[in-house]
């Protein structure tokens, strides 16, 4: 009788085990990051968007910008400007793994849906041509291999991918107190080739892909200033839409319903709806805002501020701002939260 009351005791602690598991899932429960470059002293800090508090601060190549997490935010990928390499982050220990050399002044940097390429926007590509950049491709199951150097016409800026991953685009641009020279250089995945570019910009600062991958916005200086909307399927700039002064890191929130635009000259972000394209909203943040990314669920904004040394997040439901200081020159250039 004893026997049976303890093989029914092991069953049901088994059960409940299983249960637990069941709802917790195999691997452990991790807080979503922002992944946060600060220019100015060789790190990236690591922000628990649940609290706002930095959890890590880990030391990366000189003068990091760009940066991308992977999907399921297993690694981040960081371009080092003054370094010329990108420095790979494993997000389970927070430590720096690989450390990839690319082209002249790396910028902006991207990763494939997949996790298999990664995309770096050289601002000077090989350093013969000043005027003309190149972008990297890494391969993430070599780590340290560069598969291509895909040539672009002006210095390459900003980098994103469509969502089905057959598709990258590239801001370039080149600007003197004469002239403000730019394109949008169009490249295929499956042939690592420019199949189109996309002309009559100033100097183009950042770039982002609509959720539905129909839909590419720019950030551009002069000429054609604003944010503009290109339509992917025939690669033509469809609108302009005025925004703050230098507009710079460009997000869109998860549903696509809203584009976010840090405008780095009068420290403000744009709030574009995308049904009208139009501003709907104006929200104060710290001083020279450069990069913006959106939580997964829409909630929350977070904005580098570069030279305030801070981030500012923004509560999306009432457009209020929380300040986050202690930073040192983050900039923060692309997809920072997984």
């Amino acid at each position: 009788m004893r026997a049976f009351s303890d093989l029914f005791r092991n069953l049901f602690a088994l059960l409940v085990i299983s249960v637990v598991g069941m709802f917790l899932g195999a691997g452990p429960v991790t807080a979503q990051n922002a992944y946060i470059t600060n220019s100015n002293n060789d790190t990236v800090s690591v922000i628990d968007t649940v609290t706002n508090k930095v959890t890590a601060t880990i030391r990366v190549g000189g003068h990091p910008e760009g940066v991308a997490v992977t999907r399921d935010g297993s690694k981040v990928f960081v371009a080092n400007d003054s370094g010329d390499t990108v420095s790979v982050i494993a997000t389970a220990i927070n430590k720096v793994t690989a450390i990839v050399p690319v082209g002249r002044a790396p910028l902006g940097v991207a990763v494939s849906p997949d996790g298999s390429k990664v995309y770096v926007a050289n601002h000077f590509g090989d350093g013969d041509r000043l005027h003309d950049g190149t972008v990297s491709v890494i391969d993430t199951t070599a780590l340290g291999t560069i598969t291509m150097e895909i040539p672009v016409r002006f210095k390459a800026i900003g980098v994103a991918i469509t969502p089905d991953g057959r598709t990258v685009y590239v801001t370039t641009g080149f600007a003197t107190k004469d002239i403000a020279l730019g394109d949008v250089s169009v490249i295929d995945t499956a042939t690592n080739t420019v199949t189109a570019t996309i002309p009559g910009f100033g100097d183009l600062k950042g770039v982002a892909v609509s959720p539905d991958g129909r839909k590419v916005y720019v950030a551009g200086d002069r000429i054609r200033t604003g944010v503009s909307v290109i339509d992917t399927t025939t690669n033509t700039v469809t609108a302009t839409i005025p925004v703050g002064r230098d507009p710079v890191g460009v997000a869109v929130s998860p549903d696509g319903r809203k584009v976010y635009v840090a405008n780095s000259f009068n420290d403000i972000v744009s709030v574009i709806d995308t049904t009208t394209n139009t501003v709907t909203a104006i929200v104060p943040v710290g001083r020279g805002p450069r990069g913006v990314a959106v939580t997964p669920d829409g909630r929350k904004v977070y904005v580098a501020n570069t030279v305030g040394n801070s981030v500012s997040v923004i509560d999306t439901t009432t457009n209020t701002v929380t300040t986050i200081p202690g930073f040192s020159g983050p900039f923060a250039f692309g997809i920072f939260i997984q």
